[in-house]
């Protein structure tokens, strides 16, 4: 995979709905040939959760939410909900003209293996699996499993969700530092049978250091994950002033739409997993 890719790490946190704007304005803009493929690197301004582009609200605590300073998005990319607190969010935009094959399962692995390098440099063997353990009827992402997923052995670090728009992906995932199992166990309204099935099947990377590692490490790990792992190199950038706008247009419609309304845009993926 040949060029310089553009990277934007975001200075300060922003609300879900900007941030779920400006990255699906980004992969418009990518498709249309108007920015090289961009890796952004963001954090919430509150805890938020994302839902998939058509899950049903139902199995969400939305009371709970409002009631603890919750903020609640849809994505562009699909599977179930995450709740974004504690992490490393990244969002990738690149097209099979960057080197990003053609299908679901092949684009994953492509480019979870930037992932799992960024998970190695922090001294986590993470490896792209598929686990066999999991409540596949819970809204929560973390309890499902994906073909997406990196994992230590049976325990699910992260989850990624891809969208399509012709051939250029947008893929979402985090680098979960610390997680919250009471909040989570709340707005997903967990029972106590998924509340341990989470705790025996997932992992943060506090789990696994024994220790929270600091958010600058954990973005550094990222940059040069994809760089090792894809073979390519970042060049800071920022949005152009079309993105800007893009954003603002979408992030608009997405209020007035609300997480109720979901947006049947096209997606030539087949297939999203969270």
């Amino acid at each position: 995979m040949g060029g310089a890719w553009r990277l934007i790490v975001e200075d300060a946190p922003c609300t879900g709905s900007w941030n779920m704007a400006v990255d699906r304005a980004v992969q418009l803009a990518r498709a249309a040939g108007s920015v090289p493929a961009t890796l952004r690197i963001y954090s919430w301004i509150r805890p938020t959760v994302s839902l998939g582009r058509f899950q049903d609200v139902a199995g969400l605590d939305r009371d709970f939410c409002a009631g603890h300073g919750v903020d609640v998005v849809r994505r562009s990319t699909g599977g179930r909900g995450v709740l974004h607190d504690d992490e490393v969010t990244y969002s990738l935009v690149a097209s099979v003209d960057d080197g990003v094959p053609r299908g679901v399962a092949a684009s994953y692995r492509h480019l979870c293996a930037g992932l799992a390098e960024a998970y190695r440099l922090l001294g986590v063997p993470a490896e792209l699996t598929r686990r066999t353990r999991g409540d596949g009827a819970s809204a929560a992402c973390y309890l499902h499993a994906t073909p997406a997923d990196l994992s230590v052995g049976a325990r699910k670090l992260s989850g990624s969700a891809q969208v399509w728009e012709g051939t250029t992906v947008l893929q979402h995932g985090s680098f979960t530092i610390t997680r919250d199992l009471a909040a989570e166990s709340a707005i997903f309204c967990l029972d106590e049978d998924a509340r341990r099935s989470m705790v025996d099947s997932t992992a943060t990377l506090a789990d696994q250091l024994g220790y929270a590692p600091e958010r600058q490490t954990v973005i550094d790990a990222v940059i040069r994950g994809f760089e090792r792992g894809l073979g390519m190199t970042f060049v800071q950038g920022d949005l152009t002033a079309d993105e800007r706008e893009c954003a603002r247009n979408l992030e608009s419609r997405a209020l007035e739409r609300g997480i109720e309304g979901v947006e049947r845009v096209r997606n030539t993926s087949g297939l999203s997993e969270g």
